[in-house]
C-alpha cells in the first residue's frame, strides 16, 4: 500500500518500540526478576544479559522465552514475496541493491531474531548469544564480553574475539559514513584480551546510552574469509562471507529468488535463546516486478505467506476459491508497536522547501479523510506522532515537567512552542478531494512566502521562477499508493504549484533516494520509545547532509539539544519527559506530512503454519518463532492447493 508497507514486505516487517514499555518505564521499571541490583559506583556488574537500568526479565537459568512454543516442530518451508530487484548480497554497502534478509546469516554477541527482536515480549533487554556473559562497571565506562567457546561459523571455524574486533573495525573503516563517524566518537578502543574475551572502551564525557547494546549488536564476520578473499564491505557483490547463524544461503537467482536454509550443524540450536525459534528448514523469497503479479502468484501457490500491506487488496481481493475452500486463511493480528512514522517527506536541502510556510501549504494539499474513505476502504487511522499512542506522545501544551525542561534549553526553543499545543495534522472533508477551506489557507501561506499566482494560474517568486516540486516514486510500489500520490499532486496543481510525479524503477529509485535527489518522497523514520544514540543518526544535525536514516536532512539545534538531554537523563522518568519534548519538537519542525497507520498485522497464508496463541507485543515474528504443520501441508497438497 505504502512505500513503508512495501518495505515491510521486502524487509519482512521490521520491528520497533512500543507503548507498553514506556508505561513500564514510567511506573518504575518493575520486573519479574531483578538480575542485577543497581550497583554502587565502582562495582562490577556481571550478567547473562543487559538493560540500561540493570534489570532483566529473564533470569540466568531461563529455559526459553515465554512466548515461544518450546515443542514447535522443525521442518518445512515458508515462502514470501518481495517487490523490486536486487543485484547484491552485501547490504552493508551504499553500492548495489541488497537482497532481502541478506543479514540473516550473521549473529552478534547479544542476540537478535530472524528479522525480529529476541526476546520479542520485552523492550530494552538484551541476552547473550555469541556471548555467554558480560561484565561492566556501574559507570559503564567499558564492557567485557565472554564468548561461548562452542560458537562456530558455517565453515566450522570458531567465532572468536578476533572476529568481533575485526567486524567492529571493518564497519568503521568501510561501513556507512554516518554510522562510522558516530561510533568513532563513542568507542575509541577495542581490546582482544584472549580468543574468547573482548573489551570495548567508551569515550569520556559522552552518554552511556546505547553503548553496550551498540557493541553487543555488531555482526560477527569471519576475519579469515575477508583476509583470504580480499573482499570489502563497501562493495556490491553476490558472494557472502560465512555466518554463524541458524540460516545460510542455499540459492541466489538474481532478481528472481533467494533461498535460505537452516544449517543442520548450527552450533547454537540447543541454547535457551533459540528454543522454539528458527523452526523452518527453508525461507524462500520470490521477487516480482509489481504488486499485481505478486498477488496472482500467491493465489497460484507460488509462495505461501503474505504480509498484506494494501488496504484495497485486504478489503476486496481475498475472495478467490482457495479462501472459500479454507486452503488460504486470513488473520488480523494486533500489533503492539507504535506505527512507523511514515509519510511524505520534504527534502529540507531544497531552497524552495526551507520556508516552513511552503511546507505547511503543501501539506494542506493532502486529504487524509478523502484518501482513507475513497482509496483505502476506511481501514486506516491518521498518525500524528513519532510515538503514536504511547506515553511519549506529546499532547496539548507542555505540562509542568516538560515546560521546565524546554525552558532550560534556552533560546534554541522557540517561545511559541512553550505555549502552543503539539502540532497535529489538519482535518479535511471526506466528500471531495480538494478541501476548499484548506486550499484557501494554503494559498494564503504561499502568498505570504512570496509565491504569487500569475495570470496563467502558476505560482512564481519575485525572480519569475516557478514553484516546482518533484515527487520521487518507486514504480514497483502498489497501485493504491500511486493513486494516493497522484491525487495529492492534483491538489498541489490546483494551488498553482508545478507538481511533477517521477516514477522510476527500483534500482533508479534506490540510487536517487540515497543521493537525496528529490523534493518530495514517501519515506519513513523510526518510532522511538526510549533514548539512544540512534536518535542522533535519524534526527541529528551533524550527519544530516548525508545520513540515509534522515531522508529530510533535518538539522535542528533544538532537536540536537533535546536528544543530548535525553541521552544524559538520570532516570526513566526524566528520559520520558525529554522524549515527549522530542516528539513535540519534531512535529514543530514539520519535515514530514504524516499519513496513515494500521494497528494490526494483516496476514494471509496457506493453512500450514501455526504461531503461539499469545502474540508477543513487539514482533509478528513469522520467520522467527512460527512453525510448519506437516499434516496440514500434506492435506493442501493432496487437495491440489499447493504444488
Amino acid at each position: 500500500m505504502t512505500k513503508p508497507q512495501t518495505r515491510a514486505a521486502t524487509r519482512t516487517l521490521q520491528n520497533k518500540v512500543w507503548a507498553s514499555w514506556v508505561a513500564f518505564m514510567v511506573l518504575g521499571m518493575a520486573v519479574v526478576w531483578a538480575v542485577t541490583a543497581r550497583a554502587e559506583e565502582g562495582e562490577i556488574i556481571k550478567s547473562h544479559g543487559y538493560s540500561f537500568y540493570g534489570d532483566l526479565t529473564y533470569p540466568a537459568d531461563y529455559p526459553y522465552f515465554d512466548y515461544v512454543n518450546p515443542d514447535a516442530p522443525k521442518g518445512g518451508e515458508i515462502s514470501i514475496s518481495v517487490l523490486g530487484t536486487f543485484d547484491s548480497m552485501n547490504p552493508y554497502s551504499r553500492k548495489g541493491r541488497g537482497g532481502v534478509l541478506s543479514t540473516v546469516m550473521y549473529e552478534s554477541l547479544m542476540g537478535e531474531g530472524v528479522n525480529a527482536p529476541a526476546p520479542a515480549d520485552v523492550y530494552g533487554e538484551y541476552y547473550g548469544l555469541l556471548a555467554e556473559s558480560l561484565e561492566y562497571p556501574a559507570s559503564k565506562d567499558w564492557v567485557i564480553f565472554h564468548m561461548r567457546p562452542e560458537a562456530r561459523f558455517s565453515t566450522g571455524d570458531p567465532v572468536t574475539a578476533h572476529d568481533i574486533a575485526f567486524s567492529h573495525n571493518l564497519l568503521l573503516d568501510q561501513g556507512l559514513k554516518s554510522y562510522a563517524d558516530a561510533v568513532r566518537k563513542l568507542i575509541p578502543k577495542v581490546e582482544v584480551i584472549d580468543d574468547l574475551t573482548i573489551k570495548f572502551y567508551f569515550a569520556e564525557g559522552v552518554s552511556r546510552r546505547s553503548l553496550i547494546e551498540q557493541v553487543g549488536g555488531v555482526p560477527a564476520w569471519s576475519r579469515k574469509w575477508y583476509e583470504d578473499t580480499g573482499a570489502r564491505l563497501d562493495e556490491s557483490r553476490l558472494e557472502t562471507s560465512p555466518g554463524s547463524g541458524a540460516y545460510m544461503i542455499d540459492e541466489v537467482d538474481v532478481n528472481r529468488r533467494i533461498v535460505y536454509k537452516r544449517n543442520p550443524d548450527y552450533w547454537g540450536k540447543d541454547l535457551p535463546f533459540n528454543v522454539g525459534r528458527n523452526n523452518f528448514d527453508a525461507i524462500r523469497l520470490e521477487y516480482f516486478g509489481d504488486e499485481n503479479s505478486a498477488f496472482e502468484a500467491f493465489k497460484a501457490g507460488e509462495y505461501t505467506f503474505r504480509a498484506e500491506g494494501s488496504s484495497k487488496q485486504w478489503a476486496t481481493a481475498y475472495e478467490f476459491p482457495k479462501v472459500a475452500q479454507g486452503y488460504v486463511i486470513k488473520e488480523d493480528i494486533p500489533n503492539g508497536s507504535p506505527p512507523e512514522p511514515s509519510g511524505i517527506v520534504f527534502n529540507l536541502g531544497r531552497d524552495v522547501l526551507k520556508d516552513k510556510r511552503v511546507r505547511q501549504a503543501v501539506a494542506l494539499g493532502f486529504n487524509f479523510e478523502w484518501t482513507n474513505e475513497s482509496l483505502q476502504y476506511g481501514l486506516f487511522k491518521q498518525r500524528a506522532s513519532f510515538s503514536q499512542g504511547t506515553a511519549l506522545m506529546a499532547t496539548g501544551v507542555p505540562d509542568a515537567a516538560e515546560l521546565d525542561f524546554l525552558k532550560s534549553l534556552g533560546d534554541v526553543v522557540p517561545a511559541e512552542m512553550l505555549t502552543a499545543e503539539a502540532v497535529v495534522p489538519h482535518t479535511s472533508g471526506a466528500s471531495r478531494l480538494l478541501d476548499r477551506g484548506n486550499a484557501r489557507q494554503a494559498m494564503k501561506l504561499l502568498d505570504e512566502a512570496g509565491w504569487a499566482v500569475g495570470s496563467d494560474g502558476k505560482r512564481r517568486n519575485a525572480a519569475g521562477e516557478p514553484l516546482r516540486l518533484d515527487f520521487l516514486l518507486n514504480s514497483s510500489g502498489s497501485a493504491t499508493l500511486s493513486a494516493v500520490v497522484e491525487n495529492f499532486m492534483s491538489n498541489l496543481r490546483a494551488m498553482g504549484i508545478e507538481a511533477v510525479l517521477e516514477k522510476v524503477d527500483s534500482s533508479q529509485y534506490t540510487s536517487r533516494e540515497r543521493d537525496r535527489d528529490y523534493d518530495l518522497v514517501f519515506d519513513q523514520y523510526a518510532a522511538f520509545l526510549d533514548t539512544g544514540t540512534g536518535l542522533i543518526q535519524r534526527f541529528g544535525s551533524e550527519d544530516a547532509a548525508y545520513s540515509l536514516f534522515n531522508p529530510a536532512g533535518l538539522a535542528s539545534p533544538m532537536v540536537d539539544a533535546i536528544i543530548d538531554a535525553s541521552l544524559n537523563a538520570d532516570t526513566a522518568e526524566d528520559a520520558a519527559v525529554t522524549l515527549r519534548a522530542l516528539d513535540r519538537a519534531l512535529r514543530y519542525e514539520f519535515f514530514m506530512i504524516p499519513v496513515w497507520y494500521n494497528d494490526s498485522y494483516w496476514v494471509a497464508m496457506y493453512d500450514q503454519y501455526e504461531h503461539p496463541e499469545k502474540q508477543p507485543a513487539f514482533a509478528l515474528g513469522y520467520l522467527d518463532f512460527w512453525w510448519y504443520n506437516a499434516d496440514k501441508a500434506a492435506k493442501l497438497r493432496a487437495a491440489g492447493a499447493l504444488r
